[in-house]
């Protein structure tokens, strides 16, 4: 999963009783990167952060924001793939209750900023 611009954002619904493994997946993700000596790796770590709502969606799905700010050009943010990339063959049952997961695919966005409100508008031309 690619980003087409300098930020992207992934939502991503949970079952509720599967938060569990799709947190844990994370945590492994997220030493995996630590470790990574990819120059690569270690810049899409950077900028990448993920949050949990507090809220739930509709179908009282737990929501995790994945939010890429920058995102690095030609990197793959799919946890799976960079797992399995970087654990040289993640365990085959944590990556089936991860995929199990999922309430629904995941909803990527590509975001252009069109204003920062901090700043006083600049007139169109």
């Amino acid at each position: 999963m690619q980003f087409s611009s300098p930020v992207g954002l992934l939502l991503v619904a949970i079952k509720p009783d599967k938060v569990a493994d799709y947190e844990a997946v994370i945590a492994a993700l997220q030493a995996a990167l630590q470790k990574s000596t990819d120059p690569q790796r270690r810049a899409s770590a950077q900028g990448w952060r993920v949050y949990k709502a507090a809220e739930t969606d509709a179908k009282k799905n737990v929501l995790y924001v994945h939010a890429i700010a920058p995102t690095v050009s030609g990197a793959d943010y799919r946890p799976s793939l960079l797992l399995d990339e970087l654990l040289q063959g993640a365990p085959p049952e944590l990556m089936a209750r991860y995929r199990d997961a999922f309430a629904a695919s995941p909803t990527k966005l590509s975001l252009t900023e069109l204003a920062h409100m901090a700043v006083a508008p600049v007139p169109k031309d």
